[in-house]
């Protein structure tokens, strides 16, 4: 069995203890249904669109969203179809739902991910099929071998020993953190397909955290922090064969770049959750909130206020009867306050 080598050092650790402070922050904070469904989206599209960059893309975020949500665009098929595919491959773990905790990672789940991954991009025979051939990596951007892969006689035996290591993770006692970038990790080091293997070793790492009840609602993506710097992920990743097969800087790089992310999604969530007066004037009781009530709060918690005037720029062609009896659920249920009694009343939000 796979027995991955690393030093739980003071960066790790800093790393982790981040990590769980934003989890336990994301993970409560009561947030509107606009709001949850705004993150999700988001997340998935920086997922998708750098998940596919970072490897040569060459779709920029707007075409990569365009791409989502079904508008044409201009650019090479290939490009678009690794977008779609990428979608599949998020849609996939999403969908597993409650099923996910008691989900076994398994040879055919590897090779399911990769044939979502590489349809209509690679010949059929070769989509969630291992490679029978040899391979040399290269760094996408400078055609530099980056390191030679296993020999396929050993490739069986070295996934095996990895998933038996994903079964075992809970008897050792590994942190799901570290289980997921150690799995990233000997994914690309084995690189089992012939091409596709850096989306589907993030996608399985992925898949390792939500397993393991680190979803944190869907809000994340790492695929942002490794594109961001590509060279700086590579050489993470290499790292590993520099240091005789310790892992050690490439957790201390995994674990930051979560670190960073999370942060970022807590800082975010704190400004927009639902303020805990408002949630007691309420008793508790969840609201059903129109579109439009959903997206003047949006607006207030913006701005910091509503007036008659922004009416017609925040709904074009509704009427300002119409947003009127939107604003006035909201106010009965002290979501929102009225000041002022005449066109220039500004619409706050309860308890401001």
């Amino acid at each position: 069995m796979y027995l991955p080598k690393f030093t739980i050092t003071n960066k790790i650790l800093k790393n982790i203890g981040i990590i769980e402070a934003s989890k336990e922050v994301i993970d409560h904070a009561p947030l509107l249904p606009y709001y949850e469904k705004q993150f999700r989206s988001d997340a998935l599209v920086r997922t998708v669109h750098y998940g596919t960059h970072i490897e040569g893309n060459e779709l920029n975020l707007s075409q990569a969203e365009k791409v989502l949500m079904g508008q044409e665009v201009v650019a090479r098929d290939r490009d678009i179809q690794e977008v779609i595919n990428y979608r599949k491959v998020m849609d996939f773990i999403n969908d597993l739902g409650f099923k996910i905790k008691d989900l076994r990672v398994d040879e055919e789940m590897i090779k399911k991910l990769h044939k979502l991954t590489v349809e209509k991009i690679l010949p059929e025979e070769k989509c969630g099929k291992f490679r029978t051939t040899g391979v040399v990596v290269k760094n996408s951007r400078t055609g530099d071998v980056s390191f030679r892969p296993p020999e396929v006689s050993f490739l069986l035996a070295q996934i095996n020993d990895l998933l038996q290591f994903i079964d075992s993770t809970p008897t050792q006692d590994i942190h799901p953190i570290l289980e997921s970038g150690i799995v990233h990790y000997e994914l690309v080091r084995i690189h089992p397909f012939t091409d596709g293997n850096g989306r589907v070793a993030r996608a399985l790492s992925t898949l390792i955290l939500f397993i393991k009840g680190y979803d944190i609602r869907k809000f994340f993506s790492l695929e942002e922090y490794f594109d961001s710097n590509a060279a700086e992920y590579y050489e993470a990743l290499q790292s590993v064969a520099k240091n005789s097969g310790d892992l050690t800087k490439w957790l201390e790089y995994f674990t930051k770049g979560l670190a960073i992310e999370l942060s970022k999604i807590k800082e975010k969530v704190e400004k927009i959750s639902v303020d805990g007066k408002l949630r007691e004037k309420l008793g508790g009781k969840p609201l059903l909130l129109s579109d439009r009530q959903l997206k003047i709060i949006e607006y207030i918690q913006k701005t910091g206020y509503l007036q008659n005037q922004a009416f017609e720029t925040l709904f074009p062609l509704v009427s300002e009867d119409t947003i009127l009896n939107e604003l006035k659920t909201l106010l009965q249920n002290g979501i929102i306050q009225k000041r002022g009694v005449t066109k220039g009343a500004r619409y706050v939000m309860g308890g401001d």
